[in-house]
C-alpha cells in the first residue's frame, strides 16, 4: 500500500490519476464531476463558505426581526449603541494609522502584504460594527 504523509500529497497523486470524478452524495445519489480532485475540493470549499455566509445572514435577519418587534431601545441596547460608537471611533483611528504606514518609503513587499491584511480586517470589523450601529439607531 502507498502511504501518504500529507493531504497535499494525496491531492497531487489524485490530480495526476483522474480528470473525472463520481461523487457519492448519499441516499443513492451520484454526481458526475468533470475535473480533477483539487478542482472538486476548491468547489466544495466555496460551497461550504457560501452556505456558512448564507446561514449567518439568515441568523442576522432573525436577530434583526426580533429586535424590530420591540419598540424603542432597551437599556442594554442603549449601552451597546454607546459602546459601538466608541469602538467605531477606535477602529477608524486604527485604520487611519495603518493607512499612514503605507506612505513610508522603506516598505517591503512582506510589510505591504501584512498592512493590507490588517487594513482588510479592520475594514471588515468596522463594517460589521457600523451595520449593527445602524440597526440600533433605527430602533431609537
Amino acid at each position: 500500500a502507498v502511504g501518504f504523509k500529507s493531504p497535499r500529497a494525496v491531492s497531487y497523486f489524485l490530480d495526476k490519476l483522474v480528470d473525472h470524478l463520481f461523487i457519492f452524495e448519499g441516499k443513492g445519489h451520484i454526481r458526475d464531476f468533470l475535473g480533477d480532485y483539487s478542482d472538486y475540493r476548491e468547489l466544495q470549499k466555496q460551497q461550504d463558505r457560501e452556505q456558512r455566509r448564507q446561514e449567518r445572514s439568515e441568523q442576522q435577519q432573525r436577530k434583526t426581526e426580533a429586535v424590530r418587534l420591540q419598540p424603542g431601545l432597551n437599556p442594554e441596547q442603549k449601552k451597546e449603541l454607546k459602546r459601538l460608537e466608541k469602538q467605531i471611533a477606535e477602529l477608524e483611528r486604527q485604520k487611519q494609522e495603518v493607512s499612514l504606514q503605507f506612505e513610508q518609503a522603506d516598505l517591503t513587499a512582506d510589510r505591504i502584504t501584512e498592512l493590507s491584511k490588517q487594513l482588510g480586517k479592520l475594514q471588515e470589523e468596522l463594517e460589521l460594527k457600523e451595520l449593527r450601529w445602524m440597526e440600533l439607531a433605527e430602533l431609537d
